[in-house]
């Protein structure tokens, strides 16, 4: 009988276990690869930056950005009824069962569309100033994030690093209600979550400390790891 759903520390804490799981799997399942295959960790931001920086620093890999932004519901921004990335065009995920139960209208999801495709832009200026993509051509991608609730925001951003070329797609998060993979299908080769309690209520739940991460935050957390501070490489 297994125990209760562990409780982690903080996003610190759970990057270090989830890179011990992964590093646990190279070689041994194919999504993954081998030692000697290109991979690239790729965070979504802003919770799993902090996370994914830890998986990739362990992994020694580089660290990079999908900028997607769920669309919530007007009168509850928490719950995604819809997530985009941008591109050309920008890559809009529903979730047809949060829309039919809110009644949410398609002026209301076009409206919200462009308020998160203007944050992204938003982010995109601060966040990488040199205007260099996260470049997952022919590499295996490992979406990270410090967890799953809806599934909408990692769907957009796995289809979307899909047609940007990626070998192979993992997603990797700490914790996720039991049905995520379900959410999920397809769109990842592999999907790893350390942790899916029964009575899944909330992300922060699962975490002791659970801050919001500022925009501030990630530019530091990416500067320093790519300043080569936190050791990068591009294999693992």
């Amino acid at each position: 009988m297994s125990g209760p759903p562990r409780v982690f520390r903080d996003r610190q804490e759970a990057g270090e276990a989830l890179a011990r799981a992964l590093a646990a799997r190279i070689g041994r399942d194919p999504a993954l690869g081998g030692p000697g295959d290109a991979r690239i960790v790729v965070a979504l931001p802003r919770g799993g930056v902090p996370v994914a920086m830890e998986v990739a620093r362990a992994l020694h890999a580089p660290l990079g950005l999908v900028l997607v932004r769920k669309i919530g519901l007007p009168w509850h921004s928490e719950l995604a009824a819809a997530a985009v990335v941008d591109g050309t065009p920008p890559v809009l995920v529903r979730n047809e069962q949060v829309i039919a139960m809110s009644g949410m209208s398609e002026a209301q999801i076009e409206d919200g569309k462009a308020a998160a495709l203007a944050e992204i832009a938003r982010r995109r200026a601060l966040w990488l100033p040199d205007g260099i993509d996260t470049d997952v051509a022919g590499k295996i991608a490992i979406v990270v994030d410090d967890g799953i609730a809806t599934g909408a925001t990692a769907r957009a951003a796995l289809t979307a690093l899909r047609r940007q070329g990626a070998r192979g797609i993992v997603l990797a998060v700490p914790v996720a209600p039991a049905d995520a993979r379900a959410a999920i299908g397809g769109d990842a080769d592999l999907m790893l979550v350390l942790e899916t309690p029964p009575d899944f209520v909330a992300v922060g739940a699962h975490y002791r400390r659970f801050d919001q991460v500022s925009d501030n935050e990630v530019k530091r957390m990416l500067e320093h790891y790519r300043s080569g501070a936190a050791g990068k490489g591009d294999k693992a």
